[in-house]
């Protein structure tokens, strides 16, 4: 366990309950399925991996999903998705290149941000188009990539699931990437189960953490369970 310290480790319905998406769908992407005799492989190859034939995701994992269903949701298919990821992990060298704040997308095309640096040391931003491969100079801004933190390799560090008002976090360094309050650190799911069974007085003293943060943790945590229900 302890080599998944800064790693995260979810479940296909724990990530699917984060990133509102059925845990069905995040199966297909990262096993593969055959429809009509049609074998389609997976988007990526998951970064967790126990020996066995259940499916875990990784932090990176859970980023990757997250912007592989805004591109299909957006009518990207399945199929340019995977040779994005693909192409991207030539480009970039990274084993998950949708994770990173390279992917930008306008609905229709999907693009890569590449920098570079003249002789004077300026830098520039060019979208490289990853079906056309050419260089593409209009602005595309993508808003996922607002609730995220991101390492100066463009890897992603942390998630906001709710927005950086919120106050949750989703940080995989800290328990094993479950969302956590980032006042206190204390997993929402913990404050949020004390707090509706003791009160939030009495579950605010319990885990030494202000009222706030239990009252945001169980509003988390509801926002989430009524998801499901929906």
């Amino acid at each position: 366990m302890e080599n998944l310290i800064g790693v995260g480790l979810y479940t296909p319905a724990e990530a699917g309950r984060l990133l509102r998406v059925s845990p069905t769908k995040i199966s297909r992407w990262l096993l593969g399925h055959v429809v009509k005799g049609v074998v389609y492989r997976p988007l990526w190859d998951p970064s967790v991996h126990f020996g066995d034939e259940r499916l875990y995701l990784g932090f990176k994992d859970l980023m990757e999903a997250r912007v592989a269903d805004v591109l299909i949701r957006e009518g990207v298919s399945a199929i340019k998705v995977r040779s994005a990821i693909k192409i991207a992990k030539e480009e970039l060298g990274k084993d998950h290149p949708l994770s990173s704040n390279r992917f930008r997308t306008d609905g229709r095309e999907i693009f890569l941000s590449i920098i570079s640096t003249d002789e004077e040391g300026q830098k520039s931003e060019r979208l490289l188009n990853l079906f056309r491969k050419q260089y593409e100079f209009q602005s595309v801004i993508d808003p996922i990539l607002k609730t995220v933190d991101f390492t100066e390799n463009g890897d992603p560090k942390l998630w906001w699931p709710s927005g950086r008002k919120s106050k949750v976090v989703v940080d995989p360094a800290r328990s094993f990437g479950q969302p956590i309050d980032s006042v206190s650190s204390v997993p929402t799911a913990v404050l949020a189960a004390a707090g509706r069974q003791e009160g939030i007085a009495v579950a605010a003293l319990s885990y030494a953490v202000e009222r706030s943060s239990v009252k945001r943790a169980i509003e988390f945590e509801s926002a989430l369970w009524q998801r499901d229900a929906a």
